[in-house]
């Protein structure tokens, strides 16, 4: 009879462990790694440790080299066809031309933050110089004034984007909140959701236009005229998805809840904060994913009218400059609003992801 050896049990055990344990890490970061749209690396880490590595190849292929496939197939099609259409500046710019455009718009970028740097460097030099000889008085803060490098309009229409979503957010939720736990409520507020909502920015900014004209006179600091006109039209454009899904995740909480809060008699802010709100946050998660979404198509035709010193004024402005690199700089415009879109998204899914457990991709 063979004699069965106890250590070798005991190691293929610690091995089994082990790999349970890995399994286990793996499964935990997917749930990131999908937050972060790399969700082909879990299949990849899977089959690195031996699970079914034909099938989590089939996995790889299905996430990532589909996508891949798909980008160089638009690529090729782009490369092929923009030769062959023709505009009033000359031939639409292929793949490589706003590559280089791309390039130069970095590297324009840096000379630009080079010059600005030494501009305040002078500046500093010259108050420590004039604190020193006892002039304080004279000490000045001077503003750069040159041109916006582009990453700094990128910035511009990043901070103008989040402003107006925060301000829509502080409007929204509140009220979907009251409309779904009153009928009444919602039966006000329906009706002019229906109107407003599908109004478009440019409808809403030459009213928003007159408004900030009219009531602010400021125009330095960080709230301009042009800034703040962006980011109120971004509000009333945006805050409707964020208004819609939050009533309709409040008036869709389970009943048994809402009679737990009559029996523990909870006033009104207990109940929402400590019922409602967990209740709806999936959904009103989602309303903001979409309110922040539309908010950042909006702003770039704000910011087109309004001239506010973003991205959409960097198109107007490319637009209007009509010089053979125009189009490919324009082009790059694009790209540049789609990348910071899905990030933008993937953020929002991300806290989502925090706060919330919700399945939603």
């Amino acid at each position: 009879m063979a004699t069965i050896d106890p250590e070798f049990h005991s190691t293929d055990a610690a091995r089994e462990a082990r790999r349970a344990k890995l399994f286990t890490r793996i499964n935990k970061a997917d749930s990131w790694f999908r937050v972060l749209g790399l969700a082909w690396i879990t299949p990849l880490l899977k089959a690195a440790v031996g699970d079914n590595p034909r099938a989590q190849m089939k996995d790889v292929w299905k996430l990532l080299g589909v996508p891949v496939v798909s980008i160089l197939c638009f690529l090729m099609i782009w490369a092929w066809l923009a030769p062959q259409v023709q505009t009033s500046l000359g031939a639409v710019p292929g793949p490589a031309a706003v590559w280089e455009e791309a390039v130069n718009l970095h590297e324009d970028a840096v000379a630009k933050g080079e010059k600005r740097e030494r501009f305040e460097a002078q500046v500093a030099a010259r108050n420590e110089r004039l604190i020193a000889q006892g002039r304080a008085d004279e000490v000045k803060t001077i503003g750069y004034t040159g041109a916006p490098s582009y990453y700094q309009q990128i910035w511009t229409s990043i901070k103008t984007v989040f402003f107006g979503f925060v301000l829509a957010t502080v409007v929204a939720v509140p009220l979907g909140i009251v409309a779904g736990l009153s009928q009444t409520a919602n039966a006000a507020i329906n009706p002019l959701v229906q109107i407003f909502k599908p109004v478009s920015p440019l409808a809403w900014l030459p009213i928003v236009t007159m408004i900030v004209s009219a009531t602010y006179t400021v125009e330095d600091g960080l709230f301009t005229k042009a800034f703040l006109t962006s980011a109120i039209t971004v509000t009333l454009c945006s805050l409707w998805p964020t208004l819609i899904n939050t009533s309709l995740g409040v008036a869709s909480i389970d009943k048994d809840l809402v009679n737990v809060s009559k029996v523990l008699k909870m006033n009104t802010w207990t109940k929402v904060t400590r019922l409602v709100l967990p209740s709806a946050l999936p959904l009103i998660f989602t309303g903001l994913r979409l309110s922040l979404g539309v908010g950042w198509m909006v702003l770039i035709a704000a910011e087109m009218l309004a001239q506010n010193p973003g991205l959409g004024k960097f198109v107007w402005d490319e637009f209007q400059n009509g010089s053979s690199s125009s189009l490919a700089k324009i082009m790059v415009a694009v790209f540049t609003i789609g990348i910071i879109g899905f990030f933008l998204d993937r953020l929002m899914f991300a806290l989502q992801s925090m706060f919330t457990f919700s399945d939603k991709r």
